[in-house]
């Protein structure tokens, strides 16, 4: 599986990073590769080169560099080519470079770490010590760490700023930089972007600058000359992605709640302007409908573009590029121009000009470059995804199935070799504000590889349809999505192909909770159950997951009786078919303890069950794991599957 990151495109210099995972070391590597139509070469040949961003003068490139255990630092290179020079020498890492209007300067983030923890102390000897003998933590907010970060208070993401002259100059004395952050320890900072007039830089940070907890997050002002971050604008919810045009206008995502009530909420393109800021916060305006656009953030800032904006929007599982006036005001889906994702995923987009560089995956590719010349269609640039389809990519087919209220659902399934009929496996997924989508997805490749018919939905509480379907679940878990996941599975047991007493049902996170429930309330569907890294208890998960003190609330409410009735831990004993639990020891979302007291509780109920633990991951193993974790993992899902459903 090779995956190339959000491209750098200037001139004819078209750049994006490359990652594959490597079982061999237990490990992803990635270089940066230079496109050109017909071929690919590669430009650095770093362990794990990533995030590359070519000046606006077209003069140098920087990206980051990490290798074995160490964190990624900043490195800059002529685009001429010659040695990739390091900025930095930061002892967690520094985060993706952003090139100033003068490309004499590159702002990026940085967490910076408390004097004493994370590497930093030493023993009387001078010898480093490890995390085991750093002094107790002092924890006196809730939001105090997060999955797959770790601890975050005592090390905030900082805002820095490096002169790269003297470095361009090829003074060996000023390498590596000591830069100093421009911002101070009270609040962790994010997506850093340039002023037209380069005198200062844009941030996001929390409310009020973190003085009390928050789900907002606000845009700052930070002046590179020195002085205190000034508020710019007060948004509407958690903003994100900033990036600002020519003339001043600063364009941002952002959904819109109040209190601690950000959930299935469509993210929204707002903008306002840096002169309407200057007296005090400025206030922004939404450009598209709250209902029908859901912005992708994961694909990147939004990219002005004369009299319109680029944004990648989430829409009945694709996630498409649109058009969006800058003078629009909450336009509705239907009215913004599609660039390009038709029943595909936008993973990433950049410009340079009318020329936009795209990295779009779709069912049958894990992601491949385009380029859009002006007005022109799509050309497809790389064929990364050659070897994959030489291993036999099955096919994908849409379904669309009515619920019994009648409500629309709609999915796909992924199909086996031969006429079957072959045993059944439904999916779920997380989120549950997330959906299946038009591009290939590995668990489902591997899955009908080897024999079986595999249902993908998204019932209401996805996104893609409209917030409305999202919300639909809000302190409703366990009703209408399970309607929808079996009005699809029925649909799906229609079809000749696929043998209606072979079925199973798995899935994780939310798709976790949602098989327990399932296999108590609706067990006799089923042959067995493959739950993971699941919600399987809202009363302890309110206190032990990272983000468990608001969004338990949010989804379910606080009343203790009524979480627990939407449980599946509840209802333990009524589930008599087989029931495997997987779980990651140091999953923070849904932690250890949501795997324990639903395996104790089926034992106790003399269910036939199993828990496999994986040492060392967090709530990400299946996306962003360790490789060999990743492959043993499927090893034991086909072997539980093969035992309880077996291929004939």
């Amino acid at each position: 599986m090779t995956v190339p990151g959000r491209p750098s495109l200037r001139g004819e210099l078209l750049l994006t990073a490359v990652s594959r995972p490597d079982p061999e070391t237990n490990s992803y590597r990635s270089s940066l590769l230079r496109i050109d139509p017909g071929r690919t070469s590669a430009w650095t040949h770093g362990e794990r080169d990533t995030a590359p961003a070519i000046s606006p003068d077209g003069r140098w490139v920087a990206f980051l560099r990490a290798t074995g255990t160490h964190a990624p630092q900043l490195h800059v290179m002529p685009t001429s080519g010659g040695e990739a020079l390091r900025l930095t020498d930061l002892p967690l890492g520094a985060g993706a470079p952003v090139w100033a209007p003068d490309s004499a300067r590159i702002a990026f983030t940085a967490r910076v770490p408390e004097p004493g923890r994370y590497g930093t102390a030493t023993g009387p000897d001078g010898e480093k010590l490890g995390a085991d003998s750093e002094p107790p933590r002092r924890i006196t907010r809730r939001d105090y760490r997060l999955d797959d970060e770790g601890f975050v208070r005592d090390r905030p993401r900082r805002l820095f700023v490096i002169d790269v002259k003297p470095v361009l100059e090829d003074d060996e004395s000023t390498r590596p930089v000591k830069p100093t952050p421009l911002t101070d320890a009270t609040a962790s900072v994010a997506d850093p972007v340039w002023t037209p007039d380069g005198t200062g830089v844009i941030v996001v940070a929390p409310r009020d600058w973190d003085r009390h907890e928050s789900l907002h997050k606000d845009l700052y002002l930070v002046p590179v000359g020195g002085g205190e971050p000034r508020l710019l604008v007060r948004c509407p919810g958690a903003a994100a992605h900033p990036a600002v045009s020519d003339d001043g206008t600063v364009f941002f995502y952002s959904a819109a709640f109040e209190g601690w009530a950000p959930v299935a909420r469509n993210t929204g393109l707002w903008a306002a302007t840096l002169d309407d800021g200057k007296d005090g916060a400025a206030t922004p305006r939404r450009l598209t409908d709250a209902e029908s656009v859901d912005c992708a953030g994961a694909a990147g800032p939004p990219v002005p573009r004369g009299d319109d904006v680029l944004v990648a929007v989430r829409n009945r599982g694709a996630v498409e590029l649109r058009s969006v006036p800058r003078d629009s005001a909450e336009a509705p889906l239907s009215s913004l121009p599609l660039v390009t994702g038709e029943r595909a995923v936008v993973l990433s987009f950049t410009t340079d000009g009318d020329r936009i560089a795209v990295v779009q995956a779709g069912p049958t590719d894990t992601g491949e470059v385009l380029l859009i010349d002006g007005a022109g269609s799509p050309r497809t640039l790389t064929d990364f995804s050659t070897s994959l389809r030489e291993t036999g990519i099955r096919p994908v087919e849409e379904v669309t199935a009515t619920a019994p209220d009648g409500y629309p659902v709609h999915g796909w399934v992924v199909l086996p070799e031969g006429a079957g009929p072959h045993p059944v496996l439904l999916l779920v997924h997380g989120g549950p504000f997330a959906q299946y989508e038009w591009s290939l997805f590995d668990e489902a490749q591997i899955y009908a590889s080897a024999g079986y018919l595999v249902v993908l939905a998204n019932p209401r509480g996805s996104a893609g349809y409209g917030e409305s379907h999202g919300q639909a679940i809000v302190g409703k878990l366990g009703t209408v999505d399970a309607d929808d996941l079996l009005a699809m599975l029925d649909a799906v047991l229609e079809r000749p192909d696929a043998d209606a007493e072979r079925v199973g049902v798995m899935g994780g996170s939310y798709g976790g909770f949602m098989t327990g429930w399932l296999a108590a309330h609706h067990g006799h569907r089923f042959r067995a159950a493959w739950s993971e890294r699941a919600v399987n208890a809202w009363d302890s998960f309110t206190g032990s997951s990272d983000i468990g003190w608001w969004f338990a609330g949010a989804y379910v409410g606080d009343d203790p009786d009524e979480q627990r009735r939407r449980s599946p831990l509840t209802y333990a004993d009524r589930i008599t078919i087989p029931f495997a639990i997987a779980h990651s020891e140091q999953d923070w979302r849904c932690p250890l303890e949501q795997a324990q007291r639903m395996f104790v509780a089926l034992k106790a109920a003399g269910t036939d069950t199993e828990m496999l633990l994986f040492p060392g991951e967090g709530h990400e193993l299946t996306r962003s794991g360790q490789p060999r974790h990743r492959v043993q993992r499927f090893e034991a899902v086909l072997e539980w599957w093969q035992r309880h459903l077996p291929v004939n």
